[in-house]
Order: structure tokens, then sequence, then C-alpha cells
């Protein structure tokens, strides 16, 4: 029997960026999903958060209407591979499923190399990429997949979504990272694709967010996509200088880049939530945190808090983890 895992991951900063070209900086965790697996001529798998199995043969079409939902991520995947290998296994995971900690894009990932992909972490990611947006319909950036690809083990992964370019950030000794979940939250029925329009419309107006400035996004006509765009705009922004704050060991300025995240988040792209506000707020209240903002997609799923290597708080401490192990 074979094992394949691959981990999730938690946005340090940088939300609705990738979609835009932008910058975030995300880090793989030491939460996974792994696939126990014997190779077979068909797909059947089961799984530990889902009692219905996935039965379907690696070479038909992709179905969107397959049941049960989860067989659509892995679906997905063969659909887009020239030759899938099949297998019979298990699928297990220590991630909360719509917690917001890249729980589809580990399944992708995992089942990929299970079903003998070949290629380098920029085609892996790319093409889990193409499976997420069969999947599920939502037109999601690259920046789950590429960073799990790409992870190294003791860093948090800053990514320019413009070109796909890496570089790895080390995370202080001194801090930590906690995670609380707050809410479930899918990105099927939410207003995330309503997001993305919204980005599209302020670059009909002035171009490439990426490389577009504060002023740029003050002349946008429509109200509403002008704050998208200066989240976006200012979002790149406070991605940079977290890196370097980081790199710095200047904690007390990281932490604070993360809340003014939160604040623009929940203000001009508006995709948090009274709760998760409320969250971020308790937990900028405990000793040891320097920031805290809401993480992922949005409209629910987890906060994520820097916090004192030496300090306590709610959630669970996350270690910046390698990326997928394929035996």
């Amino acid at each position: 029997m074979h094992r394949t895992t691959a981990p999730g991951r938690v946005n340090l900063i940088g939300d609705h960026t990738d979609y835009t070209g932008g910058l975030v900086l995300p880090m793989a965790i030491d939460l996974a999903t792994s696939i126990e697996w014997e190779e077979s001529d068909r797909v059947r798998l089961t799984s530990s958060v889902d009692s219905d199995p996935v039965d379907f043969d690696p070479r038909a079409s992709f179905d969107s209407s397959m049941t049960p939902r989860w067989g659509r991520y892995v679906a997905a995947v063969a659909s887009l591979m020239e030759s899938p290998r099949g297998l019979v296994g298990r699928v297990s995971t220590t991630l909360p499923v719509g917690a917001g900690l890249a729980s589809s894009a580990a399944l992708e990932i995992a089942v990929a190399l299970v079903m003998g992909f070949e290629g380098d972490a920029i085609e892996l990611a790319r093409m889990c990429q193409r499976a997420e947006h069969l999947a599920t319909g939502v037109p999601t950036g690259i920046m789950d997949q590429m960073c799990i690809a790409s992870a190294r083990r003791g860093t948090a992964t800053l990514i320019d979504c413009s070109t796909l370019a890496v570089r790895h950030v080390s995370v202080p000794e001194e801090a930590a990272v906690l995670v609380q979940f707050i809410a479930h939250r899918t990105l099927e029925g939410s207003e995330y694709s309503t997001r993305v329009a919204e980005c599209a419309r302020a670059e009909s107006e002035i171009g490439p967010l990426r490389v577009a400035s504060l002023d740029d996004a003050a002349r946008i006509s429509d109200p509403i996509a002008g704050s998208r765009a200066r989240h976006v705009i200012s979002e790149n922004h406070r991605v940079g200088s977290f890196a370097a704050a980081l790199e710095a060991g200047d904690l007390a300025r990281a932490g604070a880049l993360m809340t003014e995240s939160h604040r623009s988040l929940a203000g001009d792209f508006a995709v948090s939530t009274p709760t998760m506000d409320a969250a971020v707020a308790r937990m900028l209240a405990v000793p040891g945190v320097f920031g805290a903002r809401m993480t992922g997609g949005g409209f629910g799923g987890c906060i994520v808090a820097l916090i004192a290597s030496n300090a306590e708080g709610p959630g669970w401490r996350v270690h910046p983890s390698a990326g997928p192990d394929h035996a």
C-alpha cells in the first residue's frame, strides 16, 4: 500500500490578490490530506469525512454532477491528465473542511501525484487550479495550489502570481502562527465570483491592479469597483512589507500589517462577517498577539494570528510544513 500526502495552507497575508496577478504570502502547514492507495483500473476511494465513496472510470469525461461532491475534485484532476492511473484506497485528512485552509487544493495535488502527474511545481499548480475551476465553477486564483506544490519546511512562501516566481521567507523562532476556526464556509454560492468580476471591472478602467496605484483606484467611476481595487492595491503593498518585516524579525510591524489587512478585507472588499470581525477583535486582546486577520476567501472560515512563541492563545498552533510527500 502506497501513501501520498499534501499539506494544507494558511494565508498569512495577501487575500483576493492572486487572481489579479498580485502578491500573496501563504504558509503550508502541518495539517494535511493523505491517500493510502494501490493501483487499479478504476478510481475507488473512501473518505474519513464522508461516508459516500467515489467510484468512476479515470478515462471518462468529467461529470460536473458527480456525487459525492468531493469526488468532483478527484474526477476533475483525472480529466486533465493524459493517462491518469486508476487507484483504490482511502482519503484521510487532518484539515477541517470548509475552514479556508485549502483542503480542496491539498486533495487535488495528492490525487494528481497518485495518478502519475509528471512535471514541475508550476505545472502541477496550474493543472490543479484548472481542476478546482472544473469542480466548483468558481474562478479561484492559483495561490493554494502554488503554495502547496512549492512549499519548503520552516518557511512561508512569497508568490508573485503574475509570474509565479517564489521566494521562501523564514518564520522567526520568536513567532508562532495561530489558526482559529470560526464558521464553515464554501466559495460555491458565495460572492467570491462577484468579487472577481468587480476587480475585472476595475481593471477595465485603470489596467492591471498589480501595477496600479491608489491614485488610479480613486479615478474608477464605479465606487464599488473602486473600493475593491483599493483593497487589492494596498494589500499588494502590505504583502511586500510583511515579508520584509518577517525577515527583519520585526514582529510588531508584521502583526500591524495583518490587522490592517483585515480592516481592508472587511471594509473595502466586504468579505468578512460580523462573527469574523468579533473573533479578530477578541484575538487582538490576547496577550502576546502581534496581529490577526481573517484568512482565505472570506464569508466564514478561519482567522490567523501572529503570536509570540512563548504566549498562549485560542485555536491551533500550526507550523510551516514541507510540500507533498509521494512515496
